[in-house]
């Protein structure tokens, strides 16, 4: 029997989700199975191929619903999780009992381990290492911005791997180690260990120049970098540049998309009060209240940027108008 598990590519969470489902459903609902693993991105255009959803059970986690009648696992913790108002009343309407969505988990991999607790008996415990970080990277809970932009925790390393991949059979690879090793131990593996170096290396070279892009005005940093194959930047250094900002807008470019990310600053100043998720969702993207993205196609550079301006201008105006 095999199951597919869908996850959010390029991500922490997303694949530390898929390990911890796959560790579940082996350990409470049936071990006799081979798993097998697919990336999904947020991009221009359909998000999903129903011809993709060819195992004998199909799960996502991490990202998106979709109605399909071959999706039999769905968890995720976005704000931003249905493509539309039928989804959603799709969602509503299933009464298979799994399929989970909650948005106030600060990662979907602790959302996971908690209704896998609940609900089917799972023993979290081996995996409390890997939930305990997912949070921490997911939720931005870092202490401070040196913490999150200096690199020392395994986790954080993996991150940044993980984040930087163009190789798309990586993080089927790593999936299966995240299941059953501690993070130190994956780190240091032939997978990932000889991917450190390099990426480390181009993190400094990111931080400089992000340095000279961005632009700080009315709590609000603006950087356009899509001339540099920097998208798996970490997105904490503008913070970590402008400790006075509240929120930041970055436009990026990959072989596939042009991507507004936007967020906001864990350790601001003034706490920020827009909700991001519903400003990103006008313009066909989405995400949490705090951090949200929209993707372009690779070829609308310019739509993409006037989003960007245009998202800036709002979030400086309200930070002029104190709300």
């Amino acid at each position: 029997m095999k199951v597919k598990v869908f996850y959010h590519d390029r991500c922490f969470d997303g694949a530390s989700s898929a390990a911890l489902f796959s560790r579940f459903y082996a350990e409470r609902i049936r071990n006799d199975v081979e798993f097998l693993y697919s990336g999904l991105l947020h991009r221009a255009g359909a998000l999903f191929n129903e011809a993709d959803f060819d195992g004998d059970e199909n799960a996502i986690v991490d990202f998106k619903y979709s109605s399909s009648p071959k999706i039999t696992w769905w968890f995720d913790h976005h704000q931003s999780a249905f493509l539309s108002p039928s989804d959603a009343a799709h969602f509503e309407q299933d009464p298979s009992n799994r399929k989970f969505y909650d948005p106030d988990f600060k990662s979907c991999t602790s959302f996971i381990a908690t209704i896998a607790e609940q609900r089917f008996g799972f023993n979290p415990a081996p995996v409390a290492e890997l939930v305990h970080w997912t949070d921490i990277i997911d939720g931005a809970l870092y202490p401070d911005a040196k913490t999150a932009v200096e690199m020392q925790a395994p986790a954080m390393q993996l991150t940044m791997v993980i984040e930087s991949t163009q190789d798309s059979t990586f993080l089927p690879r790593l999936i299966p180690l995240l299941m059953c090793k501690p993070l130190a131990e994956v780190v240091a593996t032939p997978l990932v260990a000889p991917l450190l170096s390099p990426l480390l290396t181009r993190h400094q070279e990111s931080i400089s120049v992000l340095r000279d892009r961005i632009e700080s005005h009315d709590g609000t940093l603006f950087f356009d970098i899509t001339d540099h194959d920097l998208e798996g930047y970490n997105k904490f250094v503008p913070y970590y540049l402008h400790p006075e900002s509240i929120y930041s807008v970055g436009l990026s470019k990959s072989s596939f998309r042009v991507k507004v990310s936007v967020g906001s600053n864990p350790w601001a100043p003034s706490p920020p009060v827009v909700n991001l998720a519903k400003i990103c969702e006008r313009y066909g993207g989405g995400g949490h209240a705090r951090v949200g993205a929209i993707s372009f196609d690779v070829k609308q550079n310019e739509a993409a940027r006037l989003a960007a301006l245009e998202i800036v201008k709002e979030l400086r105006t309200s930070v002029r108008a104190g709300v």
